[in-house]
């Protein structure tokens, strides 16, 4: 995800306004790796993706390494008159048995990784997201909060009135506690979407009728963005995630003031409140 070139005005004013704010991580133009990791999952997911580098350009090396010699060795000015070779069995079980062996390597810990993603810990806050064309809407249900908003992306010249980044800044954002294991379920409400926050390494379609879980801890206060990542028609690029990880103290007075805010949630119903 990065942010797109629109020239001297709205990306510059917006990089400008954010570069003193160290607290908010944004993606970057010609970046070639990830976002800083705010949470153990996507910690795990850049070790994963390091080592799983190395061993490609060992890989690479090697072969490259093995057709030069090959092409030096066997070319037709050294060897007039080549040879044929119908079988060898040391090599043939040579080449089957080593990419075993590093298919062996990678997996250990990718089933790690895969489990850690899937295996959610026990809840401090749950937060439901459903995908819509094209927005999101939160709910947060239960006796500390109960109730749902819509969260919006913002156009270019609202974006800019807030000193938000182009096309990621929303007019309501996800808050959640710093430290604290949040759950998030997804649904969609129309077609397929997917609630996606790249330093959280979150990742999750949002299916009509049916419910998705994942989850994050955030490790450190800020601001975060994410993006719709599924293709879900026509203003695919305009359902942006903004999250802000704060304190415990700020999160309760969001909460409080949120309840107030927005219109409460019947128990048990599917209603969704406007703003």
């Amino acid at each position: 995800m990065f942010l797109r070139k629109t020239g001297i005005g709205a990306a510059t004013a917006a990089l400008l306004a954010f570069a003193a704010n160290p607290a908010a991580a944004l993606p970057v133009e010609w970046g070639t790796g990830f976002q800083e990791a705010a949470s153990p999952v996507m910690e795990q997911i850049e070790t994963f993706h390091t080592e799983l580098f190395w061993i490609c350009v060992a890989v690479c090396l090697f072969v490259l390494a093995l057709l030069v010699w090959i092409v030096i060795k066997y070319r037709a000015g050294a060897n007039a008159i080549p040879s044929k070779v119908h079988h060898n069995t040391l090599l043939e079980v040579a080449w089957t048995l080593i990419p075993v062996i590093i298919l062996v390597v990678i997996a250990i810990p990718s089933f790690k990784l895969l489990y850690l993603e899937s295996t959610i810990p026990p809840v401090d806050v749950h937060i439901k997201a459903i995908g819509k064309q094209w927005f999101w809407t939160y709910e947060y249900p239960g006796s500390a909060a109960g109730f749902t908003y819509d969260s919006l992306g913002l156009s270019d010249a609202d974006a800019a009135k807030a000193s938000k980044p182009r096309l990621l800044g929303t007019d309501n954002p996800v808050y959640v506690p710093v430290n604290k294991v949040v759950q998030i379920e997804t649904v969609g409400a129309d077609v397929i979407h997917s609630w996606a926050m790249p330093e959280m390494g979150v990742k999750m379609d949002a299916v009509p009728g049916r419910n998705n879980l994942t989850w994050f801890k955030a490790t450190k206060t800020g601001i975060f963005y994410g993006q719709c990542s599924e293709l879900c028609g026509a203003r695919h690029a305009f359902m942006p995630i903004e999250l802000h990880v704060v304190s415990d103290a700020e999160y309760a007075a969001w909460l409080a003031k949120s309840k107030e805010q927005y219109a409460a949630l019947e128990t048990g119903a599917t209603r969704v409140a406007s703003k």
